[in-house]
């Protein structure tokens, strides 16, 4: 986001200073931490308006200044060093969710993008979106009650796999949990009762998020993040941007049609590619009893024997990602989820089925990786989203958050 002049009446000039504080905000979360002259060369601002900016955010406890360490940062010149400018995670957090069909994971990220503490539990085997809601919420509390004295909340965003729209807080259509119509943040936010916004999102669209800003993705304006589990999902950057469709829908890649005389598909559908793919068919591939799927990645270890299931999985895997590349001529593809481990065993199956289908040109730009950001890439994808506001407008994000907490930390 570019800075902006001051320029024009007081309302004005308070709209642009509250502008380039936000824009500020957002290159020291993002970079984790980053030099004030680095700051005046990104932003085209001098360096006396760059210096109460940073005074301002260091008056509402989000960042720090520190003197760098030697060599951290090229000097331009004789003088003293710029001082680096450093987010406080421990003042400022977020609570993030991922919903899984077998597990869920709780996370509070603190300003940076770092986790500082996660909880996971197994989903509730019945799935029922009150029952959900009501353990979330009491692992969300668990967070909470360990969080630092004064620090303040700022948002919650969960992820959820399955066709979402977060203007309304809907999940519109989840096969794996067995959800329609479930307006989830709406619920959430009833059952914590904090006064934060609870945003919600796919959890393909969130993983290609933070792989874009912190991950494999970093620099790049084409990729997509596949995040396969029991399901199959795609979340697609275009042009450094996210692509969602008309209405939110878009990247719902598990469940383009594959063998038409393939299994049948909880979206209802046959043949669909999550079919072939996704964690069910890995485990059969590689014998792992259904009711021991959380123990997958055991049976996925760099050196284990390689059956020729697998290796049949992996050319499926390699031919549907033949087919993104036709479509979207990425610069990268990330494979998430359960495709981290099964991605080495057989990354010679995939890319001679990629080769073979995909056309030789965007084939050859398009790189298969793995994330950087590992398991994280999804509950990391949802901070992001519960952090849009206080990026937007940190003066009014944190003017609302204070005392948002006082009903829970003691309970």
């Amino acid at each position: 986001m570019a800075a902006t002049r001051r320029r024009g009446t007081g309302t004005n000039q308070e709209a642009v200073r509250r502008h380039n504080l936000a824009t500020l905000l957002g290159h020291v979360h993002h970079s984790g931490g980053v030099s004030r002259a680095q700051l005046t060369e990104r932003m085209g601002l001098n360096r006396s308006t760059i210096g109460d900016l940073v005074r301002e955010l260091d008056e509402l406890a989000v960042v720090s200044q520190s003197v760098p360490e030697a060599g951290l940062h090229p000097r331009a010149g004789a003088g003293r060093p710029s001082l680096d400018v450093n987010p406080d995670p421990d003042s400022v957090f977020v609570l993030a969710v991922q919903l899984g069909v077998d597990s869920m994971d709780v996370a509070r990220v603190g300003l940076g993008g770092g986790v500082l503490e996660r909880i996971s539990r197994p989903t509730p085997s019945d799935r029922d979106p009150e029952v959900v809601v009501d353990v979330v919420v009491e692992m969300l509390r668990q967070l909470l009650r360990s969080a630092e004295p004064g620090s303040r909340l700022v948002g919650i965003a969960a992820a959820v796999p399955g066709v979402v729209n977060d203007a309304t807080g809907l999940v519109r259509f989840a096969p794996n949990l067995g959800w329609s119509d479930v307006s989830f943040s709406p619920l959430l936010a009833s059952r914590i009762g904090l006064r934060v916004p609870v945003r919600l999102g796919n959890d393909a669209e969130l993983g290609a998020l933070a792989e874009h800003i912190r991950g494999a993705g970093r620099h790049k304006s084409h990729l997509i993040f596949l995040s396969c589990d029991v399901g199959v999902g795609g979340g697609v950057i275009v042009e450094g941007l996210p692509m969602r469709g008309a209405s939110g829908y878009a990247g719902e890649v598990g469940h383009q049609r594959f063998d038409n005389g393939g299994a049948r598909c909880r979206c209802g559908n046959t043949g669909c590619w999550e079919t072939e793919i996704g964690s069910h068919a890995v485990a059969a591939a590689v014998g792992c009893p259904d009711d021991e799927i959380d123990r997958l990645p055991e049976y996925l270890q760099p050196g284990t024997r390689v059956p020729p299931e697998l290796r049949r999985l992996g050319r499926s895997l390699g031919v549907g990602l033949g087919g993104l590349v036709n479509v979207f001529n990425p610069e990268v593809v990330i494979l998430g989820g359960v495709l981290r481990w099964v991605f080495p065993l057989v990354r010679d199956d995939v890319l001679d089925a990629l080769d073979a289908w995909a056309l030789e040109a965007p084939a050859r730009e398009a790189q298969i990786v793995l994330p950087w950001l590992g398991g994280d890439s999804v509950i990391v994808g949802a901070a992001e989203l519960a952090f849009t506001d206080l990026l937007a407008d940190p003066v009014g994000v944190l003017a609302r958050a204070e005392g948002a907490l006082s009903t829970v930390m003691g309970a």
